[in-house]
Parts: structure tokens; sequence; C-alpha cells
């Protein structure tokens, strides 16, 4: 077991119970993902952690693979998918990397609030984007810590992050920006065709693969 893993494993019950911070920019969100997504295609999300969205947009396609790193993450998704009788819907322990070569086959990949706690996300990015066909999409959400556009706050993330990692109550961290995290997108391939700010700091992105 990996120490992201393990950290997610500790934090997985209080994680589950926590209410969504942003409900609106959360709604936003899915509305807009919806969009997206037909009767027919197979979707595939990476760090479905607890399997909340994977639950809501299960309905929206004809099959949904969610995938997290931690197993006691996966297994409260699977509880909860097992409690609303979702059938179309299976949840996996992989890892970032694991959930990108599994991206063969689908017509779609999301990754919601995960990227920047993955390492190589320029290698993940590419891998995906290997394992799609052209027209398939990737829709993602990433908190971008390092963003210039909402001041100073970058400078707390910086100073923050560090001391809250060495002390257990973090796990790895990557202090992105939007041009940074969309410029690693369309290097692996990908075609941006919608961005928005829903909270200010997290860069919602759909892309197709080129």
């Amino acid at each position: 077991m990996t120490q992201a893993s393990k950290f997610w494993d500790k934090h997985a019950v209080k994680y589950a119970a926590s209410p969504i911070k942003d409900k609106a920019a959360y709604e936003y969100t899915l509305e807009r993902t919806r969009s997206y997504l037909k009767p027919a295609d197979h979707a595939l999300e990476i760090g479905s952690g607890t399997g909340s969205t994977a639950l809501l947009l299960a309905g929206d396609v004809a099959r949904f693979t969610g995938t997290d790193i931690s197993p006691e993450m996966t297994r409260i998704a699977r509880e909860k998918a097992d409690v609303e009788g979702v059938e179309n819907l299976q949840f996996q322990v992989r890892t970032a990397v694991q959930a990108a070569q599994d991206a063969a086959g689908m017509d779609v990949v999301m990754g919601f609030n995960i990227f920047h706690l993955t390492e190589n996300l320029e290698g993940i990015l590419k891998t995906i984007s290997g394992n799609l066909k052209p027209g398939a999409l990737l829709i993602t959400k990433t908190p971008c810590l390092g963003e210039p556009s909402i001041g100073l706050m970058r400078f707390a993330f910086a100073a923050m992050i560090p001391v809250m990692r060495l002390v257990g109550m973090a796990p790895f961290v990557r202090r992105l920006s939007f041009q940074e995290l969309e410029a690693m997108i369309t290097s692996a391939g990908f075609q941006i065709i919608e961005t928005g700010s829903h909270p200010k700091m997290s860069r919602y992105i759909v892309a197709r693969r080129a």
C-alpha cells in the first residue's frame, strides 16, 4: 500500500461524511459534464473517492467505472452503489497510472479534484491520450493553487502545504496554474473545447482527443 492510499484510507470515513463546500459550483460542474455524456458512452473516473459524483452521473451513460487509490474509499463507494441499486456502475482500486491505462475503449475519462494530487501528471495525461480513440473526451476539474488570479492565497498555499505534509495532514499536492494545466493537456494530444472556473481557483476543462 502506498503512502497516498494510506492517507486516504485514514480519512475516508470523514471525507464521506463531509458536505460539499460549494454546492453551486458542484452543481454547475455536473450540469456541464452531463451535457457531454451520451447514453451509449463508456465512462471512466480517475479518483472517484467515495463515489458521490459517479453515482450521480452513472445514469447518463451505458457503463461507468470509478477508480481510486484508496481501498477504504472504494469500499464506501461500493456500499453506496449497492444501496442505490446502480447496476451499470463498478468501482475498482487503481492508481492513477493504472487507471490511465484503463482508458482504452472509453468514450469519456473524468478526473474531478484529483490531478493536483497526482505525481507525474504529464505522463498520466499522455497515457490517457494514447489509449483513447480520436474524439473521446477528457473532462476535469482541478484546484490550481498556484494560479496568479487567486492573488495572495497562492503564497499562503505555498507556505502551508509543505508543513501540513510534514505532519501527515496533507497528501502530495502540486501547485498548478490554469496555464500550466491547460498546456499539459494540449501537449498530451487533446484539443480544449471548454474551460471555466467554478469556484475561482478550480479549472474546469473539457478536452477532445485529437
